[in-house]
């Protein structure tokens, strides 16, 4: 499918939620447990711990120290969406950078074409050259062969990660008894079948709305917005704690399917320091263009679009600007 400029901008009002239903999905249906009974706090911090996977690095290579919430440091997240299948390492659905700055109180995201061309990072093995989509880097490497990359193709650091596995939507979205759509496009994939119109969806039905994309005009754009509306869709559900009598069907389905170096302390940190933040949000986005080689479609983006970016992300995490490294 020819993808333009214009295809990425469907996408970006749509960049704000997918920050704030990510963070407020851990935040409220976790941490905000503890104000109900110290029972419920219990279980959350046990489901966090299962939940929490460090890095194996302690601090970013391109920062001096670690960050401090005390301070009110600017901090980085990379949120990522992973279509992982049984026998299937899988690829990255969904990238977006927020740079999160309370002292401005403002917050950037940056959102990445899985498509986007560049040079794969593998942290065990800086000097291997191996250029591919972006979205490859999760296969070949996980996380932190994903995060390397990204750092490298922006030129900044990654503070803290989380990673979504699509497949917790089906275990999610029952606990909290399903969720309503406006179905666009009418499809049939995997057994669920959805004509256009209005639908109250199970886990699997929802699991497979997020996944279409074949029958959507805008392809894996599309894709991607379907998987943002369904996160938001479960939030709206989940933060009224009317769902509460499920927290633990709830909490199932979230420590089998993400992983972040978020501790639950980061989390409380996260909401109680950084929420001035989320007075000012900017997307930005990422100006490239598609170019098929050796029959393969991917999505160009020039040194100077990303000295462009990495400027901007650069200074509002209070990071003096540097040179990107050409990639070829």
């Amino acid at each position: 499918m020819n993808r333009t400029r214009s295809s990425l901008k469907q996408g970006k009002r749509r960049k704000v939620k997918w920050l704030r239903v990510t963070l407020l999905f851990l935040v409220i249906l976790l941490a905000g447990g503890a104000t109900y009974a110290y029972s419920v706090f219990h279980n959350v911090a046990k489901a966090v711990n299962k939940m929490t996977s460090p890095l194996s690095r302690e601090v970013s290579a391109k920062r001096e120290t670690q960050v401090e919430f005390n301070n009110s440091d600017p901090i980085s997240i990379l949120l990522v969406g992973v279509d992982e299948r049984e026998g299937d390492s899988g690829r990255t659905d969904s990238m977006i950078v927020a740079t999160i700055n309370p002292k401005t109180k403002s917050t950037k995201l940056l959102s990445i074409p899985r498509d986007t061309r560049t040079l794969l990072i593998n942290p065990d093995n800086p000097n291997k050259k191996r250029y591919d989509k972006i979205n490859a880097a999760y296969a070949y490497g996980g996380i932190e062969e994903s995060i390397a990359t990204v750092e490298n193709f922006l030129n900044i650091p990654i503070d803290y990660y989380i990673k979504v596995n699509m497949e917790s939507f089906k275990g999610i979205v029952d606990a909290v008894g399903g969720i309503d759509v406006n179905n666009k496009y009418a499809f049939e994939l995997d057994g669920v079948s959805l004509d256009v119109g209005k639908y109250h969806l199970n886990g699997t039905e929802a699991l497979m709305y997020a996944r279409m994309r074949h029958q959507d005009p805008l392809g894996d754009f599309g894709r991607q917005q379907r998987q943002r509306e369904v996160i938001s869709k479960i939030v709206a559900k989940g933060k009224s704690f009317s769902t509460l009598t499920k927290y633990d069907d709830i909490l199932e389905a979230l420590e089998d399917n993400i992983k972040t170096n978020l501790t639950l302390d980061d989390m409380i940190g996260i909401q109680s320091t950084y929420k001035p933040a989320a007075e000012k949000m900017d997307s930005l986005q990422v100006d490239g263009e598609g170019k098929i080689v050796d029959g393969i479609w991917y999505y160009y983006v020039d040194d100077e679009t990303r000295q462009e970016l990495s400027n901007q992300l650069r200074e509002h995490l209070g990071l003096t600007q540097q040179t990107v490294d050409s990639i070829e």
